[in-house]
């Protein structure tokens, strides 16, 4: 309900109004999972289903549904700062005995020297590992590197900027920071470099199919934007078509962003972005505090050549750590 107005405070030296954000409060977890020393990543898959990962190279994967843990085979090497794609298999079966759904879960450093290229690319599979088995398992699959890591290009470390899916979600496409951008069939397991050039986002980018565009966040100031994927090549470099800020500066004045915003893509042209803050003294209950704040918004086109595209920005709320908790660093 975006018609109820925002709520207002006194300002830090009492001079004057400002909105306030709703805070919210998360319920009480139902995993816990830790790895002395060690920080776990999470990656989301079907159904309320999502990745564990920790830096040693072992995997779970977590149904909320059912409390049931089911357990990856370790990767061939971990990865200290992994990204990864999801791509559900042609068969969804979420009541399988081994698979949580199925599907190939695509992993890479984001960081790597080009002496590490043979690890650099693994992908826990579910499927059919030999002929004697009944039914099918995960499996873990060394896959090729970029070009970039096998001509190792003179330089110490190599680093994937902007990663996501295009071509309907059989191709992954990466950008590495001042080399350029590469596909990955993940049916034949081939590289092509499709330009020297960089995409216009970081990070994770987006594909929304009711627009056949993507979006996600630009790189020099994280703003929320739109681009056009679908006719990449050498000399055609995509571009920004869209920039929005879907947040009220007057919410989050004097509050310093300490990590880079995350997008999650709810279906149906509507997202959740989330961007994370830590608060200066303003006497509103949130001082001197790391907050996260989630914001939704949905789109619409008027016309079938994209030209015009509404953004609906819905409320944002916020989350501070009580004590005790953990800072929020991830939503999916």
């Amino acid at each position: 309900n975006t018609t109820t107005p925002a709520a207002l405070t006194l300002n830090g030296n009492g001079n004057g109004l400002k909105k306030r954000m709703e805070k919210i409060c998360l319920p009480s977890p139902i995993f816990n999972l830790g790895a002395p020393g060690e920080r776990i990543h999470m990656f989301p898959a079907l159904e309320r289903r999502a990745f564990s990962l920790d830096q040693s190279g072992r995997g779970l994967l977590l149904e909320a549904d059912t409390s049931r843990l089911v357990v990856m085979p370790n990767l061939h090497k971990p990865k200290l700062e992994p990204i990864a794609l999801y791509i559900p298999g042609a068969e969804i079966d979420l009541d399988d005995l081994d698979g949580g759904g199925g599907g190939t879960l695509f992993i890479m450093d984001r960081i790597a020297k080009p002496q590490e290229a043979d690890y650099l690319f693994e992908a826990l599979v579910y499927r059919m590992i030999c002929s004697s088995y009944l039914s099918k398992s995960w499996d873990c699959q060394l896959l090729p590197p970029p070009p970039p890591y096998v001509v190792k290009c003179g330089v110490d470390f190599l680093k994937i900027i902007s990663y996501g899916l295009v071509k309907g979600g059989s191709e992954i496409c990466i950008s590495i920071d001042g080399v350029g951008t590469y596909c990955f069939d993940t049916v034949k397991h081939t590289w092509i470099e499709v330009g020297k050039w960089m995409l216009p986002f970081q990070d994770k980018f987006e594909y929304v199919n009711e627009l056949k565009l993507w979006f996600g966040f630009t790189p020099n100031d994280g703003h929320f934007a739109v681009a056009d994927l679908s006719a990449m090549d050498e000399y055609l470099q995509p571009q920004i078509r869209y920039c929005w800020n879907e947040l009220d500066e007057s919410l989050i004045q004097g509050w310093k962003q300490i990590r880079d915003p995350q997008l999650v893509n709810l279906g149906s042209a509507k997202f959740c972005i989330a961007r994370f803050f830590h608060t200066g003294d303003f006497g509103d209950g949130l001082s001197g505090q790391n907050v996260s704040v989630l914001t939704g918004v949905e789109f619409t086109h008027a016309n079938v050549d994209h030209e015009n595209i509404g953004l609906i920005k819905h409320k944002s709320r916020c989350h501070k750590s009580s004590c005790g908790e953990e800072t929020i660093t991830a939503v999916f």
